[in-house]
């Protein structure tokens, strides 16, 4: 259903994404706001550590894909906001752990502020959910 799109005249991406996904339109589509380091108990997951706060931003996206009957293979899209872009290479690392080949498409950028201080990663998604 999703397939990963590559072309010779890009450059490879620098880190888990994808240049481009194509998704059949089978489905439903789903789009998550932005997900932060928030705990359903609205405590703040890993004040000050961008890794445990970007497990708990992928461990939200699941939650929001699997409440609407999907899972994060559906995802074919993220935008991503941090408050610091030397982080780029601990996300990925941790999105490599809950996003498999084909990865979704890609944004990240750089933000002066969140919602909260203590906010570091922020991501919202696109999904496909199959019928």
């Amino acid at each position: 259903m999703k397939n990963q799109i590559t072309s010779e005249k890009l450059a490879r991406p620098n880190g888990h994404f994808s240049q481009a996904t194509a998704i059949e339109a089978k489905g439903r589509l789903l789009f998550i706001s932005g997900m932060t380091a928030q705990t359903a108990d609205g405590s703040i997951a890993g004040v000050g550590n961008i890794e445990v706060q970007t497990r708990q931003v992928c461990e939200n996206l699941k939650a929001a894909c699997e409440a609407a009957g999907g899972n994060l293979a559906d995802i074919c899209r993220v935008d991503v906001y941090v408050r610091n872009i030397q982080h780029f290479d601990i996300i990925h690392k941790v999105r490599r752990e809950y996003f498999q080949e084909p990865v979704p498409a890609s944004t990240m950028v750089e933000v002066a502020k969140m919602v909260k201080p203590d906010y570091l990663i922020e991501i919202s998604a696109i999904a496909v959910i199959p019928d």
